[in-house]
């Protein structure tokens, strides 16, 4: 008897679940769905919502936003001052503080990526090592200077790593927050030397070089979630459309953009 491939079954599986959603989708009776997501899922967004929005003829109404701060896109803002958004798309923490406050329905949670930050130098510049934690902190020492984002990274690094390195004053004249623009345009621009942001938002800009991810012992891995705010006006569409993409459908993009599908999948 000719065996049968783990490959030949996984494929077959796969695409009857996307067919599934895909049909559970088109019964929700949405014809559009407000989407805010952080730029960590933008580029992964990007490549499938066409898709979705193609075999559900559902439109997606999208905008972006930082998952954290107080800047008028920030998702948390949006939400503070009323706005109608069937789904929300940002770091699990930020999306767990929203449903402690009651902004974001506490059984819509579903995780979608993990994301990763990196260290970015202009194109053709020299590649500092990062290779290592006491590396990395001789570099950020001897850095010109050092940006970073105003989300949920920045915060991170700002606020916890650059302290537990011991180095939070002496680099504090050189550091830099770049607010609801992506850190890897003021590299490529030569306006700061290295930058720091997720794997994700870095890809994408043209002008620089990823010199890698922070190393073991410096490295947060922030896990990607997705949720249906209280206020939404089509939670039912949401949650199809939430569920598509946490499925094996959307992974290749997932990783194609530099995020990785969460462990529980």
């Amino acid at each position: 008897m000719k065996s049968i491939s783990r490959r030949n079954f996984i494929v077959p599986a796969a695409l009857a679940l996307t067919c599934t959603l895909f049909s559970d989708a088109t019964t929700m009776g949405a014809d559009e769905i407000k989407v805010v997501t952080s730029a960590a899922f933008t580029a992964a967004y990007r490549e499938l919502a066409p898709e979705y929005e193609h075999a559900t003829q559902t439109k997606l109404v999208t905008e972006v936003g930082a998952s954290v701060g107080t800047t008028h896109g920030a998702i948390p803002m949006r939400l503070e001052r009323g706005e109608e958004i069937d789904v929300v798309i940002m770091s699990a923490p930020a999306l767990a503080d929203l449903i402690q406050q009651g902004k974001v329905r506490a059984d819509s949670r579903v995780d979608l990526a993990q994301s990763k930050i990196a260290m970015a130098v202009k194109a053709g510049a020299p590649r500092p090592d990062i290779s290592s934690v006491d590396a990395l902190k001789r570099t950020l020492l001897a850095a010109k200077s050092i940006a970073y984002s105003d989300s949920v990274s920045g915060v991170y690094l700002s606020t916890e790593l650059f302290p537990a390195l011991g180095i939070a004053n002496q680099i504090k004249g050189k550091t830099r927050m770049i607010a609801s623009n992506p850190v890897g345009e003021a590299v490529a621009k030569g306006e700061v030397e290295i930058g720091f942001q997720q794997v994700s938002e870095l890809l994408p800009v043209k002008g620089i070089d990823i010199v890698g991810e922070l190393p073991p012992g410096a490295q947060r891995v922030t896990v990607i979630a997705a949720g249906i705010p209280t206020l939404a006006k089509h939670p039912e569409a949401g949650k199809a459309f939430i569920q598509w993409l946490a499925s094996p459908a959307a992974y290749a993009a997932i990783k194609k953009s530099g995020l990785e599908p969460p462990k529980s999948n």
